[in-house]
Parts: C-alpha cells; sequence; structure tokens
C-alpha cells in the first residue's frame, strides 16, 4: 500500500496542471496493475477538503462529494475515518462540519475525549466545551 500526498490526491480531482495530473494517472494505473493499493489519511482528506475550497473555488457541497466519489470509488483505501465521517447526511450543512467531525471521530474511537472552544461541538459525545 502506498499512502498518497495531498498534493497527488489534487491532482486527480482538479486535473491541474494536466502533465502532473496524467503523472498521477499513470502512477495509480501502475500500482493497480501490481496489485497494490492506493491510500490516503485524513489529514490529506483534511487538505484536499480546504484545498478544494481556498484555492479552486470549489464549493463545500461539492469538495465533500469529490472526497465522498474518491473513497467510493474502490481506488483509493482510507486509513483513518474520512470516508465512514463523508457518508454522513447533510454534512455540507452539518456544525460541526466535516474537520471537526473528522478530528472527533479519531479521538473518540481512541477512547479519547476532546476539548474545544467551539460550542457547536457540544453535540457531539464525550466533548468538553471550554
Amino acid at each position: 500500500m502506498i499512502g498518497l500526498d495531498t498534493s497527488v490526491v489534487l491532482r486527480l480531482l482538479v486535473w491541474e496542471p494536466v502533465e502532473q495530473a496524467e503523472r498521477a494517472r499513470t502512477f495509480l494505473d501502475e500500482l493497480f496493475e501490481a496489485g497494490e493499493q492506493a491510500a490516503v489519511s485524513d489529514l490529506v482528506a483534511s487538505e484536499v477538503y480546504f484545498a478544494l475550497q481556498y484555492h479552486y473555488n470549489v464549493p463545500k457541497a461539492e469538495a465533500l462529494k469529490a472526497l465522498r466519489r474518491l473513497f467510493d470509488s474502490g481506488e483509493f483505501v482510507a486509513t483513518g475515518e474520512a470516508a465512514e465521517v463523508l457518508r454522513m447526511k447533510n454534512l455540507a450543512s452539518a456544525n460541526p462540519g466535516f474537520v471537526d467531525r473528522l478530528i472527533h471521530r479519531g479521538y473518540f474511537g481512541n477512547d479519547v475525549s476532546m476539548a474545544t472552544f467551539e460550542k457547536k461541538a457540544s453535540r457531539l459525545e464525550g466533548v468538553r466545551v471550554l
């Protein structure tokens, strides 16, 4: 299994610059032909989510949809909780949102509670708002 960096995942999603996107696709094709898998971490999923919005002007709902399609394609393995969090209904309008829920799920899955100043996070189990 090979973990992909944010830059590789972004090239595959936005297809810019084209030369790098083509190299990324060729790399994946070769990887799959060799029987290996491509992994995407929670941190990479978070960075891609923000980069799509702030550097490529992709609306939040579309950025979430792109990430969901990435994991649903079967070509990419989530090494953390991103794929599960992305399955949540109405995530684009949820408060707390994708990244906060991803952080919470990472802690909660390891029996670790969470402290935050984000009042909306009090809706999540095991969260202490300071």
